[in-house]
């Protein structure tokens, strides 16, 4: 099966079987976004969307975040991944928003990572979940799945690698969309230690089901 014939199946599939397919964090705004996305790295959607509601009431707004402390946002944030960490980062995160940008969330890749806390992961994903923007965020689930079904090849060694390879072979109009389909995919059935290739909607054209078999 040729690489373009493997991207046709992928798409095909996905469009029947999840044609609307989002984000699992709840938020509001792109603020709220911003803040749950940076929360969640190394950390899950379930446990992050657990501790959101009484951050977003207690800072509903960049104004009100960036006047806080560290210590004010940790006591919201303690039970994610590296809560001190986290907490500083949102603090000056907000104080950026208001000081170059208005309070406002900037839709732009180059503003987003000159922010605290984010890196190109959680820029995509802005510009593709808020902004609904041609960017195709790479977690370890879109990077894991990617290589298993065989969408990119061993030599994509890097989140950026697989990046570029799936944005140059996935219809723009599609890319937002296919960045959840991913992630769900890999959340739920490809999963890292157990895959559940038995049920997978997938494996009559997955690259490792294949090698596997044979």
């Amino acid at each position: 099966m040729t690489k373009k014939e493997r991207y046709t199946r992928f798409i095909e599939y996905f469009q029947v079987a999840m044609p609307e397919a989002n984000t699992e964090l709840e938020y509001k705004d792109p603020f709220q976004l911003l803040c749950a996305v940076m929360l969640s790295a190394q950390c899950t959607d379930k446990r992050v969307n657990m501790v959101t509601p009484a951050l977003f009431q207690a800072f509903p707004t960049p104004q009100t975040m960036a006047a806080a402390t560290k210590d004010d946002v940790f006591v919201y944030v303690k039970s994610v991944s590296y809560p001190n960490s986290k907490a500083e980062h949102l603090v000056q995160m907000a104080r950026m928003l208001m000081e170059k940008h208005n309070g406002e969330v900037p839709g732009d890749f180059d503003a987003l990572v000159e922010l605290p806390g984010v890196g190109r992961k959680t820029a995509n994903v802005m510009l593709s979940v808020a902004f609904n923007q041609t960017a195709m965020a790479v977690d370890t689930h879109v990077f894991r799945v990617s290589h298993r079904i065989g969408l990119v090849s061993d030599k994509c060694t890097t989140p950026y690698a697989v990046e570029k390879e799936l944005v140059k072979n996935i219809p723009a109009e599609l890319i937002p969309r296919a960045h959840h389909w991913l992630i769900l995919h890999g959340r739920y059935v490809c999963k890292s230690l157990k895959p559940q290739c038995k049920g997978c909607g997938l494996k009559d054209f997955c690259k490792t089901y294949s090698s596997n078999k044979t």
